[in-house]
């Protein structure tokens, strides 16, 4: 690639992330189409995921737009946009803007500090994977947090006597 020109490298690279993201948020979709024909579809159909699902509808499209500037989060967050249901619109803006910035760091200086970290010390790979294990659990509890104190801003009715009360207009009580 070395050869290539600079504006098919970033092409490819961006073309190439796209497609990725895509695979992977589609992959999230069916894990929870398929689950809402299961035993976890009580868990899926509950307030906190209604929660979960008005939060990333809300703010998630920076979310992915930065999960493509980090090594392993990137495909998490895609495919938890997918199983969240993180509308489609929202999901491209920020796939769109993550993979300009993933393809412009690859195809400049990207594989330099790659080859660079390969050829270190492997103290540094455990440094980068105590750091990785720290910034997951800290970001999952932070959003449990604020997932708890965020009100249910679309929470679905959960009993089909309430579904059938809202589709008549009568509310609950």
């Amino acid at each position: 690639m070395q050869e290539w020109p600079f504006a098919f490298t970033y092409a490819f690279f961006f073309l190439g992330a796209l497609v990725r993201a895509n695979a992977t948020y589609w992959l999230g979709r069916g894990a929870r189409r398929g689950g809402e024909h299961t035993g976890v579809r009580r868990r899926l159909d509950g307030p906190l995921v209604a929660r979960a699902e008005t939060v990333v509808a809300r703010f998630g499209a920076p979310a992915v737009a930065l999960s493509f500037l980090t090594v392993g989060v990137q495909t998490a967050v895609n495919l938890a946009a997918g199983v969240l249901r993180m509308p489609l619109w929202a999901y491209q803006a920020g796939a769109v803007v993550g993979a300009l910035a993933w393809a412009g760091i690859y195809s400049t200086i990207g594989f330099a500090v790659f080859e660079a970290w390969v050829g270190g010390s492997p103290w540094w790979w455990i440094l980068v994977a105590v750091a990785g294990i720290a910034v997951i659990v800290f970001a999952t509890r932070w959003t449990r947090m604020r997932l708890i104190r965020t009100p249910p801003y679309a929470v679905p009715p959960t009993s089909a006597a309430d579904r059938e009360a809202e589709r008549r207009g009568e509310g609950s009580c």
